[in-house]
């Protein structure tokens, strides 16, 4: 019984103690064919990655959202938002229009064979997480409700806090 007992503190303690989940080091294009590496885009600044589909309506309204303000929160906390379409390359020609269209002021990323999404465990979108400037992964939110994105600027202001 006591060994079951310091078994189970070790694992908690082992748990409460291991690494944060990091950007995985994986290559995608970006619209114009460019291909960038994740992790490295990451460093040196929070950054919120928002993953979306263009017929993924909650998805669109959130980005939206956050291209209202998104020159403040740049001005304050000197973060970058890259968003990154699921749309599958039968798809991934609507990309762009829907960008242009919306003059989202973002780093667009596209991830056709999900390997991103798939590499960070995510299973629906919207979907959004925080990295710190460091590549760690502070902050994840799935789904979309109108003023969500106020959340998000809050995390963004807990890492840049002294």
């Amino acid at each position: 019984m006591k060994k079951a007992i310091l078994l189970s503190i070790a694992v908690t303690f082992a748990l409460a103690f291991t690494a944060q989940a990091q950007i995985p080091a994986i290559t995608l294009n970006d619209m114009n064919g460019g291909q960038v590496r994740v992790d490295t885009i990451v460093a040196g600044r929070p950054t919120i990655i928002s993953f979306f589909a263009t017929w993924c309506k909650p998805c669109n309204r959130e980005l939206t959202a956050i291209a209202d303000v998104y020159d403040e929160w740049q001005e304050e906390t000197g973060l970058q938002l890259i968003a990154v379409s699921i749309d599958e390359a039968q798809t991934a020609q609507k990309v762009k229009p829907l960008v242009d269209s919306h003059g989202w002021p973002y780093r667009i990323l596209l991830d056709p064979n999900s390997e991103l999404k798939r590499a960070l465990g995510i299973q629906l979108i919207p979907f959004v997480l925080i990295t710190d400037g460091k590549g760690n992964i502070v902050y994840k939110h799935n789904g979309y409700t109108d003023g969500a994105e106020d959340e998000l600027i809050e995390q963004v202001r807990k890492i840049v806090a002294p």
